[in-house]
């Protein structure tokens, strides 16, 4: 596959709501500096390198863009790169956010958001994004407490106009239940991947015969999380990767899309070069063994209880 063929579109599409989207997003966290996200200190990213790779995203049929008020660094903000970039917006372009616990302006993290801070926080993604609405608000959860109360402030800024759609970010099934009794649901975003949270199988699977997208976070990155790929990579994935002619990145965001046809990826980076291997593996279609060989991998996660 040449860079010309290159398309989103090769993974298929999916509805939030109204709104259709590839299934091949992009994850905005990593653009705002170099190395670790959210790491005191970390180096700003380059500004026009940002830009392009945005630019470069939705040529190659990206639709489908993650972001958040706190994913900042000290010069950049991934709101403010997206706006510089994307807008003035084209209509099939759907920007998701999130709101709930997230960072302060001077980057130190808060771990609750109540109800009072919601709306302000919507409207700052407002502001950033320079949009008089939000395609697509997560509400970010930590923990299992109840959620109704927040919900329910963003169920009044969609009646309000302020929000198309919303869903949720680091739930249990018991939240999310608790969430559709206020207001529709049309994604759920959880960190998932190979050998990552197996113990999330059955929420995905249930996401699937709800209707609801299934968009998982750190899908490449794994134990990783925030700092990216480590580096080290099982046998079983690096075997698959060659018998695909693809990286391993390639093939956790294969496995990741064959998990059902509700599952959105939402691979993150700065580079034009990653940017691109992300979108071809939208067409990576796995074979049966290889498939077999990385539910093996999975399973593994299982039995030692990673996370």
């Amino acid at each position: 596959m040449t860079s010309d063929d290159l398309s989103a579109a090769a993974a298929g599409s999916w509805t939030l709501g109204d709104l259709t989207v590839n299934r091949i997003g992009f994850g905005a966290m990593r653009l705002p500096q170099l190395g670790r996200a959210f790491e005191p200190g970390a180096v700003p990213g380059d500004r026009d390198r940002a830009v392009g790779v945005l630019r470069r995203s939705v040529e190659l049929g990206v639709n489908h863009i993650d972001t958040a008020a706190f994913y900042f660094s000290a010069l950049r903000s991934a709101n403010e790169l997206i706006n510089r970039a994307l807008s003035p917006y084209r209509d099939d372009i759907v920007i998701a956010t999130k709101v709930g616990p997230g960072r302060d302006p001077s980057g130190e993290w808060l771990d609750h958001a109540g109800p009072g801070q919601l709306r302000g926080q919507v409207e700052e993604n407002l502001r950033q994004l320079g949009r008089d609405h939000l395609d697509l608000v997560n509400l970010r959860v930590l923990g299992t407490a109840p959620v109704a109360e927040r919900f329910g402030v963003l169920a009044e800024l969609r009646e309000a106009g302020l929000i198309r759609h919303l869903g949720l970010s680091n739930v249990t099934p018991e939240q999310l239940a608790e969430a559709r009794e206020i207001a529709p649901v049309v994604c759920v975003q959880n960190m998932y991947g190979i050998g990552v949270r197996p113990d999330q199988d059955a929420f995905v699977r249930h996401c699937g015969e709800q209707g609801i997208a299934f968009v998982p976070f750190f899908s490449i990155a794994a134990a990783g999380k925030e700092g990216g790929t480590t580096g080290e990579e099982s046998p079983e994935v690096l075997a698959v990767a060659e018998a695909h002619g693809a990286s391993p990145a390639q093939v956790r965001l294969a496995w990741t899309l064959h998990r059902g046809p509700h599952v959105l990826a939402i691979p993150g980076t700065g580079n034009p070069a990653h940017l691109e291997a992300n979108v071809a593996a939208g067409a990576l279609r796995l074979s049966e063994e290889g498939l077999a060989l990385l539910e093996g991998v999975h399973r593994a996660g299982e039995a030692s209880g990673e996370e």
